[in-house]
This record gives structure tokens, sequence and C-alpha cells, in this order.
């Protein structure tokens, strides 16, 4: 096989979490990659803006709203866009939630709701989109994981618990679903500030100390995560399987950095 050039012309991409952040950075890039892109999340108002975006930068896209806590919602997703594309050959969960808590002040319901959007919604969106990849023997399924995916972080028991498990169940899905011609992998970003953790980051101490434990001292612009995105959605990543890609300016690398 020859060299694939990093283009997604004539592929279909559905971001769920597309509507803001992380999502909507990785969902515009793509399609300035070539691909049709469809932007999704809980708010359908969001999703409609995320979809007139990127066709007002020239892309093709469809407005769509999608719970990744309801089976039937991404059914109905997977549905509206083969009817308008014809295929999906890309899917990027990005759909996730956080929330500081001291650990033995944890409810019962923050846990669920944490576990169940981070871990199960992505499990979902696999189990609801890798069956029409492997109908069509090809894929390409982008988790987003996060540097607790390797470390733990403070006072966000259950963050890292559902992101250490999205690391895991990339790399079981990748294993299983190879032989139909999909590439599972996971996009482990370091620190990006966006409006889910401004208020970990901005003037706290939290936020110092990532910044020491970084490497290039500084947060992560999120164009920054765009190439992984890119590269892991073509065909050039078409051995690429089972692979956490930590962009995070060298915070795991890092033990001292002064």
């Amino acid at each position: 096989m020859s060299y694939a050039p990093l283009d997604l012309t004539n592929k279909t991409a559905v971001v769920i979490g597309g509507t803001s952040g992380i999502g909507l950075a990785l969902a515009k890039g793509l399609a300035k990659a070539g691909a049709n892109v469809v932007p999704t999340g809980r708010r359908a108002e969001l999703a409609q803006s995320a979809a007139a975006d990127i066709k007002a930068a020239g892309g093709k896209s469809l407005a769509v709203g999608c719970d990744v806590t309801n089976r039937a919602s991404l059914e109905a997703l997977l549905a509206a866009t083969i009817a308008e594309f014809g295929s999906v050959e890309i899917l990027v969960n990005c759909a996730g939630t956080t929330k500081r808590t001291p650990t033995l002040d944890v409810s019962e319901a923050e846990w669920n709701n944490i576990i169940e959007i981070n871990l199960s919604g992505t499990f979902r969106a696999c189990q609801v989109f890798g069956r029409h990849m492997i109908e069509r023997k090809y894929g390409r399924i982008i988790n987003i994981g996060s540097i607790s995916s390797f470390v733990a972080l403070f006072e966000v028991t259950a963050y890292c618990a559902s992101k250490a498990a999205v690391a895991m169940l990339t790399k079981s899905l990748a294993i299983e679903w190879a032989k139909h011609g999909i590439c599972v992998n996971a996009i482990a970003p370091g620190v990006y500030r966006t409006d889910l953790n401004a208020g970990l980051l901005d003037g706290t101490a939290r936020g110092k100390e990532f910044l020491q434990r970084t490497p290039m001292g500084r947060f992560g612009q999120l164009d920054e995560l765009i190439g992984a995105a890119i590269f892991l959605a073509s065909d050039s990543a078409s051995y690429t399987n089972g692979h956490i890609l930590a962009v995070d300016g060298g915070l795991l690398a890092s033990g001292v950095n002064q």
C-alpha cells in the first residue's frame, strides 16, 4: 500500500459532542480536511450553529441533535447521516462532563452521571456506529480520552475513572474490530482551557500546577488537536490501531521541569 495523503474528501464524519470546545474545533478541522461533518450534541441550537459555521466555510454538514445517554437518539443520528451522505466513515466521541468534588463527598448521582456520559455514552455510540462500519468493512473511530487516562488528577475521581476506562474500551474495540477494517484509536489531550474546565484553571493553584508540570509552559490551543484527529481519521492511519495519542505539551513525559 502506498502512502495515503491526509485527505478526507468523500468521507463523512460524525462528531458527538462536536458543538463546543474540543469537539467543535475537531469538527471544523475535519471539514477543512475535506470531510462531510455532522457536529452533534444535546443542544439542538448549538448543533445548528456548528453546522452553519461549517457550511459558511465551504464544507458540507448536517444539523442533528443527539443525546449519548439515549440509544434511540444515536440510532436516529446514524439514520439521518446515512440519509444525507450515504454512509459514515469516521466517528469522533467527544461528549463529556466533569466536576471537582472530594471523593468522600461524591454522590451516587454525580458518579453515575459522569460515568454515563463519558464512558457509557462512548460505548453506546461505538456500538451503534460500529455496526454500520462493520457492515461496510471500513471505519475510523476516535475516542477522546485525557491525560487522566494515564495519571490521576486531584478530586475528579469519577472523571479519571471514566477516562481510564475509555482508554481500555478503545484498545478492546481495536483488537475486536480490526479484522473488519476498522481502526479504533483515542486522543488524550493535555490541558486545554475550555468552558468545561475554565473554573478549575483560571487563576487557581491547580491551573498554576498544570502549567508548571507542562514542559511547554502553557495550555494547549484547541487547533493543536486537529492534526492528530485528521491523521487518525485518514487512510494514513491504516495500520494505527488501539493507540492513545497524547497531545499534551510533554506533560506525561515530564518528571522535573527545572
